[in-house]
């Protein structure tokens, strides 16, 4: 399979939402974890938020979790982007779940970094690019 070009890839996800146990925390760890992709809070109500730039794709909600887990993977512009997440999502808490390195498995120039947020989730930063 041939993977097309970052300029034509056409994103197909249009939002995520987790539910999460502790919304406070959950929303700290984000905020501090995304923040080296740009991505920020962009919207909150009562026990819930849409994280994202330009728009909220990412939302979190407070409430009970089940044994569910989910892989939720941001796009980052370059491999230092991931690597900077990595770092912010470790310092904010997070457990490692695969350092920063490729992941030739999947194509040669996929630079990817895995964390478990407070709550389970596979939390990964990914970049296509090549170095």
């Amino acid at each position: 399979m041939a993977l097309l070009a970052p300029r034509d890839i056409v994103m197909i996800l249009d939002h995520i939402t987790v539910t999460v146990s502790d919304f406070e925390r959950s929303k700290a760890f984000y905020e501090r974890a995304l923040q080296p992709l740009g991505i920020t809070v962009m919207f909150q109500f009562p026990g819930g938020a849409g994280l994202g730039k330009g728009r909220p794709q990412f939302w979190i909600n407070g409430g009970a979790t089940g044994a569910q887990r989910a892989h939720i993977a941001f796009a980052a512009a370059n491999r230092t982007e991931v690597d900077a997440f990595y770092a912010a999502a470790i310092a904010a808490g997070g457990k490692d779940n695969g350092k920063p390195g490729v992941r030739p498995q999947y194509h040669p120039n996929y630079y990817g970094a895995f964390v478990l947020d407070a709550d389970g989730y596979n939390v990964e930063a990914v970049c296509h690019a090549a170095p």
